[in-house]
């Protein structure tokens, strides 16, 4: 499950690559002291690990693991390929697996904050909820970890998952105080005050979330089902419009489609 909230906002968690994603490996700088074999180890480690990552988020998961498998043979306790891996056998329901690479992830890097909020989501995913918001309010501590926002939102699912609404919505407001644009978690909890009949104020919320111009289908149908609540007959039948062009195949359509708003 990767971040992209536009494939699902109301359910996607915001899940990290750590700094695999975007950076080479950890200290691949030359060094003056190191051989020509290491230094070059290091580049064919970087290389794939690059590739891997570029392969996850193309949802090609088996290549993915080939190439991590290719970088622990050159870098053995890389800790972002455990991280990744991890990551792959959720994608994957290898429970197990996925559980065994992020525990030897974070032995690794115990104070690793994205790989503690990945964990505390998978926790959160397999019925142990209280454990991964252990997890999740530790990285959301951290004053080390430049996305808080992530955490914060996944501690709200979380939360939603234990019916516990009220934590739900301390963690998403925190969460909007960290990253006020969010649209996941913007949308999140909208739907949060809309199930509790505060319709205005999850109107304002989802707003936010409309501003832009990709909305997937769950997005439009809360949106919808406010308006519906509002009584404004107009903005529904404008995001109707909206939703039969971009999602006619859609469950959401369908349920419009029958008039169904309470299902």
């Amino acid at each position: 499950m990767r971040q992209c909230f536009f494939t699902g906002v109301l359910l996607v968690a915001a899940l990290s690559l750590s700094a695999c994603a975007s950076k080479r490996l950890e200290g691949d700088r030359p060094d003056e002291n190191m051989s020509a074999e290491k230094q070059d180890a290091q580049k064919r480690a970087s290389i794939r690990m690059q590739l891997a990552v570029g392969y996850y988020q193309q949802g090609q998961l088996k290549v993915a693991l080939e190439e991590i498998r290719q970088v622990l043979v050159i870098a053995p306790d890389l800790v972002d390929a455990f991280s990744l891996r991890a990551l792959i056998f959720m994608d994957m329901g290898e429970k197990q697996l996925s559980e065994d690479n992020f525990q030897h992830a974070l032995k690794l890097a115990p104070g690793n904050s994205d790989i503690g909020n990945n964990y505390g989501w998978f926790l959160c995913l397999n019925g142990r909820e209280k454990q991964g918001l252990v997890y999740l309010d530790s990285a959301i501590k951290n004053p080390a970890y430049t996305a808080p926002g992530k955490a914060l939102n996944n501690a709200g699912l979380c939360s939603l998952r234990m019916k516990d609404p009220i934590g739900a919505e301390r963690y998403f407001m925190q969460g909007l105080r960290e990253d006020p644009g969010n649209p996941a978690i913007n949308a999140n909890l909208a739907d949060v005050l809309y199930k509790r009949g505060e319709y205005k104020q999850a109107r304002f919320y989802i707003g936010r979330v409309l501003k832009f111009d990709v909305l997937a289908a769950d997005v439009l149908w809360l949106a919808m089902k406010i308006e519906k609540k509002l009584g404004d007959e107009a903005a529904l039948n404008s995001l109707g419009t909206q939703l039969r062009r971009r999602h006619p195949n859609s469950k959401e359509f369908s349920l419009y489609q029958r008039g169904v708003f309470d299902e």
